[in-house]
């Protein structure tokens, strides 16, 4: 039997994370699953549990349509913004393994600047 590959792009901010599964191509959606979809409280939704949630039924759903290999592409919001992504791509990452879904390649697509824009908060930062 051959096993099909697609696409997994995993946006993790600290506020939500959204998981697209598209095919090879990455032209066609198969299947997609946000952190909102699965936990009932709005601050919840960038949460570890939201990521381990959304990514078992992301596995659930590419798997129904024939898709048994993945690869990921994990970005955070960069830019001038934090550098970092938010908490809950490495455990997307490994619930995706954990669910049966076999992991070719992961990158870490999160932009970083070179010299872009100004960051928010003026001459001495942001006063709190």
């Amino acid at each position: 039997m051959m096993s099909r590959k697609c696409i997994i792009n995993i946006f993790s901010s600290y506020n939500n994370i959204l998981m697209t599964a598209t095919d090879q191509t990455g032209a066609e959606t198969i299947a997609k699953c946000t952190g909102g979809q699965v936990t009932k409280k709005g601050s919840d939704k960038g949460s570890q549990f939201a990521a381990i949630r959304a990514a078992e039924r992301l596995a659930e759903a590419i798997q129904e349509k024939g898709f048994s290999q993945a690869v990921i592409r994990y970005r955070g919001q960069g830019g001038n913004k934090s550098p970092n992504t938010g908490p809950g791509a490495q455990q997307a990452v490994r619930s995706l393994t954990r669910a049966g879904i076999q992991v070719q390649r992961i990158e870490d697509c999160t932009p970083r600047p070179h010299d872009g824009t100004k960051q928010k908060g003026g001459r001495r930062g942001r006063r709190v």
